[in-house]
């Protein structure tokens, strides 16, 4: 049932926006790369956020949200949550950095073969031990080298960072080039959508 509720709730939303095919943010020197559609790898993603509410900022050019700029590439996609809500990794891989110092806010940073996923203003902070440095937000703790899989929580919703209101800002690239998540998103809901009626 709560897959049901996942996969209507992705659908509607990725139709609602009209969000745009992949595009190349040129300002920044840096064309998108495209997604292929059509494969059931997708079948293994998870979602990247619990209690989604909606998407509020899509990937692309965009006015500026604080009024810094009249105009800026959006890398990425945002998500809408209540604050402290659960963030899940939307693919198994390797944690490669974990910050909180940078206009993202606290952030973590996942490699997973060809493709990075970054997630940015959670909740918590970086501290550093013998170890190295890891993500601390109550009692989750993410560890930079560490591995994790798809649809471990990984974080919670946060307002670290450049942002205006509780959110998960989510960008995705493969092999160093940014990809529009929603396209992700909607091959993701096609594959697990057919995955779903096979199995009814």
């Amino acid at each position: 049932m709560k897959c049901n509720r996942w996969l209507a709730a992705i659908g509607a939303s990725a139709l609602g926006l009209g969000l745009v095919s992949v595009v190349g943010p040129k300002a920044v020197g840096n064309p998108s790369a495209p997604v292929a559609v059509g494969t059931s790898i997708w079948r293994n993603a998870s979602f990247p956020v619990e209690n989604f509410q909606g998407y509020t900022s899509p990937f692309g050019y965009r006015s500026s949200p604080t009024g810094g700029y009249s105009r800026e590439f959006h890398t990425g996609l945002d998500f809408a949550a209540p604050q402290g809500s659960y963030i899940r990794n939307w693919w198994s891989g390797r944690v490669v950095r974990v910050s909180d110092n940078t206009a993202c806010g606290t952030s973590v940073r996942v490699q997973s073969g060809s493709w990075v996923h970054v997630y940015c203003h959670m909740k918590g902070r970086v501290a550093r031990d013998s170890s190295g440095p890891y993500m601390v937000d109550g009692g989750l703790k993410i560890r930079q080298g560490q591995t994790i899989r798809a649809g471990q929580r990984i974080g919670r919703v946060g307002m670290t960072g450049r942002t205006t209101g509780p959110h998960l800002h989510w960008t995705l690239k493969y092999r160093g080039k940014l990809v529009d998540p929603a396209a992700v998103l909607r091959a993701m809901h096609r594959a697990q959508r057919g995955t779903l009626s096979k199995k009814l």
